[in-house]
């Protein structure tokens, strides 16, 4: 896949791979990438059951939508098994966690032979950020912030309010690269509210989408990483206004620039 033509996902779902009804029903959700995970939602007994599964999955694929397996980290006995089965497996793109430095990610990447998202969990993760951004391969940066709240000793009371230099250092890595940056999954499966405003803060952050753990939460994130109804008519306006060069538009001077970013949100609607 051409990383600088597709767009990034909205909605990027993690489906244990150990589970063939999941894997199933994953062909009928609406969101925009599925992650087959061979790490952290697969238990030690089913690793290489799941990795046969991810890999056979991927021959059917799921459609327009993107697709990715998740590896086991570098420094675990079942890595090197995975990233043997997926340099032959179907998927647009392979997950990477706990990455720490560029060395590691432009590795793997050449390893797998297709683009690498890296997931950011660590502290060194993030104060190397820019470097692994810009690193072979890497074709996004995903936000781990389970790990990474565990590793800043955060207390459960801090919120994500105390992770947000963190955040936006990992989005301006990704967007010093040209590549995606993706926000972190949201735990609380009951709280719907709190992952639509979770979303709404990444969107004002300058994340493209978001990882997701649970179907019920796709149809939120993909509403709340679109423009509004106000947004898109003022884009809409806005490109059809623009003459070149700087002008006034509605009481606000415009130039080539505003024009560009109306155009990447309008790109964004469905069916674009």
């Amino acid at each position: 896949m051409d990383i600088n033509t597709t767009l990034p996902p909205r909605s990027a779902l993690y489906m244990p791979a150990s589970n063939a009804r999941a894997i199933e029903k994953a062909r009928s959700l609406p969101a925009d990438m599925i992650i087959l995970d061979l790490e952290d939602a697969v238990k030690p007994g089913m690793k290489d059951e799941a990795r046969i599964a991810a890999v056979e999955a991927m021959v059917t694929g799921f459609g327009e939508r993107l697709s990715a397996i998740r590896l086991n980290a570098v420094d675990t006995q079942w890595h090197m098994s995975d990233v043997a089965a997926v340099q032959h497996a179907a998927c647009d793109l392979v997950v990477l966690p706990k990455v720490e430095s560029a060395e590691l990610a432009a590795r793997v990447a050449e390893l797998v032979g297709k683009p690498l998202l890296v997931m950011i969990e660590t502290p060194k993760g993030v104060l190397a950020a820019p470097q692994i951004a810009a690193a072979d391969g890497v074709a996004g940066l995903l936000v781990g912030a389970n790990d990474l709240a565990n590793e800043l000793r955060l207390p459960p009371s801090s919120g994500r309010a105390a992770m947000s230099m963190a955040l936006q250092s990992i989005v301006l890595a990704a967007r010093a690269a040209g590549i995606w940056a993706l926000d972190s999954v949201y735990n609380d499966l009951a709280d719907p509210e709190g992952l639509e405003a979770e979303c709404r803060d990444g969107r004002a952050l300058g994340f493209d989408g978001k990882t997701l753990i649970h179907p019920n939460q796709i149809e939120i994130a993909n509403a709340a990483f679109l423009a509004d109804d106000a947004e898109i008519e003022d884009a809409r306006a806005l490109v059809a206004a623009a003459s070149g060069g700087a002008e006034r538009f509605r009481d606000r001077m415009i130039e080539t620039m505003h024009v560009e970013m109306a155009k990447r949100l309008l790109a964004r609607l469905p069916g674009a």
